[in-house]
């Protein structure tokens, strides 16, 4: 939920002069013993960085968010979206008397302050419209307040905090007046929002609350809704939204928060899936932006730094056009030890100068930056509006790797280093990239530094990354990269099967030759592997895995072997045999967040009976398991799921003999279902 402050986190005052803390570096500690071997692989295209991308909450308890030192540090960092007015109390937020009944207002923090400080900072606003004590007739005035009285052109718009926190599931922390607080009241709520809010101004965006696959209430169903909060959102008010609005705070300790970076493009996936299938038509013109995170434990030491800028890459790369972080400023919290380091656990990325209730501890002086400030500086550094992303791996979990390729042809590659007591040294594989023979540019934030450092040493393939670290290599290219072909467009896919697809893509421009060939690329985790080539834009692949996700770029070669940037990335997911001797009906009965129940129907479609058989199937992710099952024997290792017949069931009648199984099953992560099942051995129609 998002972070508000207590009366004791209240940030009522603060100190006048801005000091940044010198803090003395971290020991280096011992270095692991292997090397890591780290693949960046430029022909691999995720997605273009958008001039949104750097986010920041402000919030209306916060007296000095538009003070010109807290706007020149957000700008110094890069911070391009400012959301407004704070989290949960944007819905008891009325913007035209700039009060919040039951909450704190602090002064300087009207509407017209925030938009003075967004324009210092150079950033966009992304704004809040109360949802829970507010109406969709005051939403549409602060519209025309904003963009039509002042012509402050705000773009962004989201309707509610949080809603689903309104009690619909059993937890209330977000206001909410409406005596129907179902998922459907309030997605039938958003289309009044927007048609008032857009009759004021029709190029604004208008945005709507969702979860986040894998979190509460993810997967819930309530009341009278037709399915869960994200279904039933994007069922009743897709066709009417622009974006939707994600939180995210994983929870655990700061190793549990480090490691559920790994979550997000599975998360990401379910995301668009589930837009893809209950929003309508026309539904990817929907974005996605995540608008509060924040890590679980070490908010304000390297924890907070290493997931602000590891979770910030892999939203983006995979289309998140912003990520936000809660909070600008906070308030102190409870006081630990992290890594030697002292944690006031204050959500804020700068200072409130603020001490514990009896005095005992007190933050650094106001407005000094934590270490997730000097986390975004370095996003700041590595991933700019224009780049695209590329595809970066590591074969050591604790050694994270992230890339991006700019216009000028040069690669910046952000490494993090998340064992908070050993260094690592890494080798670095480049795929599509031959760096210059020259040292690069390398900024690094180690833990307990005051800021980031930057200079020019060692080479391109080989650093030792100190414990607990962040590092980005800036590579020029060896070589001239002028006269390349132009990149192709976003491929499609059409007339996709279980083994085949196909692939077409608006044309590349050339460059300084003819366009000789496009050639289409799968990603392999951070290897490409080549599924074809023509002369053409368009080409059909074969010999694909059934219920098996894929993502593709295309690359233009000319008729000189210059190669272009990849393709934006598709991804596109084969499905199951129209015709074969075996059915399955996966069904999910219950779900309650982190596990469920499911049925498994089992049917021979085939001409001969089956004495005995074996269903087996595959977990995508490495966090899903079969906890129990019954009317059958059940067995798991690794990701694979055998099931097999009893003496009850064995004997499958031909031409639609069936059998139903169930099990329990249990996730600690996105859900993502299995898409292909194989009955002795031959994959089935999945039903």
């Amino acid at each position: 939920m998002s972070r508000t402050p207590s009366t004791a986190r209240r940030l009522t005052a603060y100190a006048a002069v801005l000091l940044l803390a010198a803090a003395a570096p971290a020991a280096g500690g011992s270095t692991a013993a292997d090397p890591v071997t780290v693949t960046v692989n430029a022909r691999a295209g995720l997605a273009t960085v958008p001039d949104t991308a750097l986010g920041v909450n402000h919030a209306i308890w916060d007296q000095h968010l538009g003070s010109t030192e807290t706007s020149d540090l957000l700008r110094a960092a890069g911070v391009k979206m400012l959301r407004y007015p704070g989290g949960s109390y944007a819905d008891i937020y009325h913007w035209r008397t700039h009060t919040a009944p039951g909450g704190y207002v602090a002064p300087n923090t009207d509407f017209d302050t925030f938009m003075a400080a967004a324009r210092r900072v150079g950033a966009q606003p992304m704004i809040i419209a109360n949802y829970g004590t507010g109406t969709p007739a005051e939403a549409a005035e602060w519209v025309r307040y904003a963009n039509v009285t002042k012509g402050y052109g705000a773009k962004w718009w989201t309707v509610g905090n949080e809603n689903y926190g309104n009690g619909h599931y059993g937890s209330a922390w977000e206001a909410d007046d409406h005596p129907d607080k179902s998922a459907t009241q309030y997605a039938r709520l958003v289309v009044e929002y927007a048609d008032a809010m857009k009759a004021v101004d029709p190029s604004i965006k208008v945005g709507a609350v969702l979860t986040m696959p894998g979190n509460w209430p993810d997967a819930l169903t309530a009341g009278a809704d037709p399915g869960s909060w994200n279904q039933t959102v994007l069922s009743l008010a897709g066709p009417k939204i622009d974006f939707v609005d994600v939180h995210w705070y994983p929870g655990g300790t700061a190793a549990e928060s480090l490691a559920r970076t790994a979550h997000l493009p599975d998360a990401a996936w379910l995301l668009r899936q589930q837009i893809a299938r209950y929003a309508g038509p026309d539904s990817g013109r929907i974005g996605i932006s995540f608008t509060e995170l924040n890590v679980g434990a070490g908010q304000n030491t390297q924890p907070g730094a290493l997931f602000l800028a590891d979770a910030y890459s892999g939203l983006l790369e995979q289309g998140v056009f912003t990520v936000q972080w809660w909070n600008v400023h906070n308030g102190i919290g409870t006081v630990s030890e992290v890594a030697g380091q002292t944690d006031y656990g204050d959500f804020g990325l700068l200072s409130s100068g603020g001490c514990t209730a009896d005095g005992s501890v007190c933050e650094p002086p106001f407005n000094t930056p934590f270490a997730p400030y000097h986390g975004l500086s370095m996003m700041n550094l590595f991933a700019r509006a224009g780049d695209q992303f590329v595809r970066a791996g590591t074969d050591q979990p604790l050694v994270t790797a992230h890339a991006a390729r700019r216009p000028d042809g040069s690669l910046a590659v952000l490494l993090l280093n998340k064992d908070p007591d050993s260094a690592h040294e890494v080798a670095i594989d480049y795929a599509g990239f031959t760096p210059a023979a020259e040292a690069p540019t390398v900024h690094t934030l180690a833990n307990g530094a005051s800021g980031v450092a930057t200079g020019r040493s060692g080479s391109a393939t080989t650093r030792t990354l100190p414990p607990y670290s962040l590092t980005t290599l800036v590579l020029r290219p060896a070589g001239t990269v002028d006269g390349r072909p132009g990149a192709p467009g976003r491929p499609t896919a059409g007339a996709v099967t279980d083994r085949t697809a196909t692939l077409s893509w608006p044309p590349a421009a050339p460059g300084g030759a003819p366009i000789a060939k496009y050639e289409v690329y799968r990603q392999q985790g951070a290897v490409s592997e080549q599924l074809g080539e023509t002369a053409g834009t368009s080409l059909t692949v074969g010999n694909l895995e059934p219920g098996t996700r894929y993502t593709v770029n295309v690359l233009a070669r000319d008729t000189a072997g210059r190669v272009s940037w990849s393709s934006p990335p598709l991804t596109f997911a084969t499905g199951s045999p129209v015709a074969s001797t075996c059915a399955v009906r996966f069904s999910k009965d219950t779900d309650w967040g982190n596990g469920y129940v499911a049925t498994v129907e089992v049917v021979n479609t085939g001409p001969g009976a089956l004495d005995g058989w074996t269903l087996t199937w595959t977990w995508p992710t490495g966090w899903q398991q079969v906890s129990s099952g019954w009317s059958a024997n059940w067995s798991q290792v690794g990701a694979e799921v055998r099931v097999t017949s009893t003496p009850d069931n064995r004997r499958l009648a031909a031409g639609g003999g069936s059998t139903s199984v169930g099990f329990v099953g249990a996730y600690s992560g996105p859900n993502v279902l299995p898409g292909a099942f194989r009955l002795n051995g031959t994959v089935c129609t999945t039903r």
